[in-house]
């Protein structure tokens, strides 16, 4: 599927663990997200979820796009145990690139901690 181009703006809130998208003034949709440590780190996509009044926009896409540019920028790779963020990288390998088998393993490991994103 297509992703449609929707006008959205997208804010880290690294604090909460969430990549929040914005439309028309109000949240539409998040990846929640824990940043893995130590070194060399990781940024570990646990969920997706758009409100039901903006499904099919684009914004997960959008919301996906941005969370491998966001990784890109802070020099780390993105384990994606989403199973959305997961299909969006198969269908986008250029834009995000596959983290180290024993990468994942850690950040499965280390998804425990985080019981705020169960």
């Amino acid at each position: 599927m297509a992703e449609k181009n929707t006008a959205t703006e997208i804010r880290d809130d690294r604090e909460n663990g969430k990549l929040v998208a914005y439309a028309d003034g109000s949240a539409a949709g998040i990846i929640a997200y824990f940043a893995m440590y130590p070194e060399p780190g990781a940024l570990v996509a646990v969920h997706t979820v758009v409100q039901p009044e903006h499904e099919g926009k684009g914004i997960a896409g959008s919301l996906a796009r941005e969370f491998y540019a966001l990784a890109a920028r802070q020099g780390v790779p993105v384990v994606p145990l989403c199973p959305y963020v997961a299909a969006w990288a198969l269908r986008h390998p250029d834009l995000a690139p596959a983290a180290p088998e024993d990468l994942v393993r850690r950040a499965e490991r280390q998804l425990g901690s985080h019981p705020e994103l169960f």
